[in-house]
């Protein structure tokens, strides 16, 4: 268990280097935004280039920060009993949810999308708009964020399952206080 654990933990910090990162992004991401319509509207220049990078941008912040939010337990949770179950219970319906919802799903997600992501490496895919980017660079990323949640979901189904076996004292870090009911 204390392998797996270890594993957990490489998994973890990897996931919070790159959620890390993603937070710039969303920095970089204002400031292109606000350079775009500055330009727009003051020199009356446009790109799609400028455009395509905004989108990129929050879809790097979105896919690469999944991982990063399943760590730290900031996905929405929607469910009227489990925030009445005990830790174990908790745990129970997490790893359970991991297992059978999240993996599964995960696996499909990048399974599917493996061939579509490839041929677009293949043949360079570009935007279809005058002056746009590379298509294939985002697709990449895609990929790359299915793996991190993936991962992730790991890393929550070895703490979960060290909980409930008695190697592990907690199986996570506490939500954030700041709880909508």
């Amino acid at each position: 268990m204390q392998t797996l654990l270890r594993l957990a933990q490489l998994i973890e910090a990897l996931n919070e280097r790159v959620g890390q990162f993603t937070l710039w992004l969303v920095l970089l991401s204002v400031l292109v935004s606000a350079g775009n319509a500055t330009m727009r509207y003051l020199f009356r220049y446009s790109s799609n280039a400028y455009l395509e990078l905004q989108w990129y941008m929050f879809a790097l912040i979105f896919l690469w920060a999944a991982g990063y939010t399943l760590k730290h337990q900031g996905h929405v949770r929607v469910d009227v009993f489990y925030g009445r179950l005990s830790k174990r219970g908790q745990a129970w319906v997490d790893l359970l949810g991991t297992l059978f919802f999240l993996l599964p799903f995960t696996a499909l997600v990048i399974w599917l999308s493996w061939p579509l992501v490839t041929e677009s490496i293949r043949v360079r895919e570009m935007s279809p708009d005058a002056g746009g980017l590379p298509r294939w660079p985002i697709k990449l990323a895609f990929l790359v964020g299915m793996v991190l949640l993936a991962l992730q979901g790991i890393s929550e189904f070895i703490k979960r399952l060290a909980f409930l076996t008695g190697h592990l004292e907690a199986p996570t870090e506490e939500a954030p206080s700041e709880e909508v009911v």
